[in-house]
């Protein structure tokens, strides 16, 4: 079977975008919705449902094993399926847990607990293997373009769950949330289905060859194989690093909007919109670019993650310090929407260069690498977010005024950007030669024959 024919064309990224559809449908009901009603119908501590979202992402450090998992016996597509059947299980779980709340609290609170805990682990599963099917069968001029295609379909899945599924949620009763859950859980499980079904046929399915005796012994091997890989190590703690700086401005966007510029509820909340639509033009931009330009250019995407980084990081630091400066009339929707842009255009990038490295070792490690690389984003946004609400709060303690405070904090996002940057830069300093690779299966040789590999 030739490379091509083991590629995907654009019909197969936009079925994979689908599942992504389908995965973030559910996720958006989990981290949203349930959060709000835990805070507000429920009455509980805001860190109630802050814990369980970070007990969710510290599961998902359990990535690597699912991505190993798949790339022992070749196919990827009954994982992804798994990971979603135990995401709905997971999510169900969540919301009837939330109806036992009032009547059992405690009884509630662990089944939540639980639930949560599969909620993470058909993330971790269903997400790594779909990122690393995608490494395998895109062909390297269209991971940019392909990268951008299915987070843009995951935000539709938050977009349609949130306005659809919200419309179904009023009046609102646990019964409704129940019901709302389980209704969104099987069309998103009959979606990815259908979207999966033949998806792989053509597929060069080549188990790797464990060594050691004991599946649980190969899989460590595995994972230091791929952690003593340069490249593997150094994106890995690039991941972290810009994940890190990318989170942490979620939490206090909206705040500093009401605090400092003297933002309403409704006005904030139409300011994270505005942020959402300038993210999505920098996906679309750095898609179109990478479609037309990475075709005969080598290192787009590093140079375009590396660009959106330091984009990012004036943004924060245009955002913090000017309104140190100059108060409200600092124009704070332009600044808002740039930060958009880059953010959107550096994780693309950032994604793609993923896709790319994920294919361009010399075994079928395309699973490992990615959930290596998924966990340290996972325990990054875990405590992205929380980081910065933190130093906000202790910074807002030392001034008298709120607008140094987050300037202070904006800039430190700002520079983490800038030192995500310089490790970027560093990730393509030993660029895969594919001349001295040793013969590859054809869908792994066509990810890394192209010199397009960061």
């Amino acid at each position: 079977m030739s490379a091509a024919s083991a590629s995907f064309g654009w019909l197969g990224i936009i079925r994979l975008g689908l599942v992504q559809t389908s995965l973030g449908a559910i996720v958006i009901l989990m981290t949203s919705t349930l959060n709000r009603v835990m805070v507000v119908e429920l009455g509980l501590a805001a860190a109630i449902p802050g814990l369980l979202v970070g007990w969710h992402y510290a599961v998902q450090m359990s990535r690597p094993r699912w991505g190993y998992g798949a790339d022992t016996g070749g196919r990827r597509a009954p994982w992804i399926m798994g990971g979603m059947a135990v995401l709905a299980l997971g999510a169900i779980s969540a919301a009837f847990a939330a109806s036992l709340i009032p009547s059992n609290f405690w009884g509630g609170f662990l089944l939540s607990v639980l639930a949560y805990a599969l909620i993470g682990a058909g993330v971790g599963a269903a997400g790594t293997n779909l990122l690393a099917l995608l490494a395998i069968r895109t062909e390297p001029s269209r991971k940019a373009a392909a990268a951008a295609i299915v987070w843009i379909m995951m935000i539709m899945g938050f977009v349609l769950t949130a306005g659809i599924g919200g419309g179904f949620l009023k009046p609102f009763s646990f019964e409704r949330l129940i019901l709302v859950t389980s209704v969104v859980s099987a069309i998103a499980l009959a979606v990815t289905f259908l979207a999966l079904r033949g998806l792989e046929a053509g597929a060069l399915a080549q188990p790797v060859r464990a060594q050691a005796t004991s599946a649980e012994t190969s899989f460590r091997a595995a994972l230091r194989e791929t952690w003593a890989d340069p490249q593997a190590r150094r994106f890995t703690v690039f991941v972290f690093v810009s994940m890190l700086a990318y989170s942490a401005q979620d939490l206090i966007l909206e705040p500093f909007a009401g605090l400092v510029h003297g933002y309403d509820a409704g006005s904030s909340t139409q300011l994270a919109g505005v942020q959402n639509i300038g993210t999505l033009a920098g996906m679309i931009l750095t898609a179109v670019a990478g479609t037309v330009i990475g075709k005969s250019r080598a290192g787009f995407m590093r140079a375009w993650t590396v660009g959106g980084c330091i984009a990012s990081a004036a943004a924060l630091l245009a955002l913090g310090l000017g309104t140190h400066a100059m108060g409200a009339d600092w124009p704070l929707v332009p600044n808002v929407i740039a930060l958009g842009v880059a953010n959107g255009a550096f994780a693309v990038a950032a994604i793609g260069s993923m896709m790319t490295l994920a294919s361009a070792g010399a075994k079928q490690r395309e699973g490992t690498r990615m959930g290596l690389w998924g966990a340290a984003q996972a325990i990054a946004f875990g405590l992205g977010g929380f980081l910065g609400a933190a130093a906000v709060d202790i910074a807002r303690a030392f001034t008298d005024t709120p607008a140094p405070a987050f300037a202070l904090v904006f800039a430190a996002e700002g520079l983490t950007f800038l030192v995500a940057a310089a490790l970027a830069l560093r990730v393509g300093e030993t660029a895969v030669d594919s001349q001295r690779l040793p013969a590859l299966p054809s869908h792994e040789f066509l990810a890394v024959r192209s010199g397009e590999v960061p």
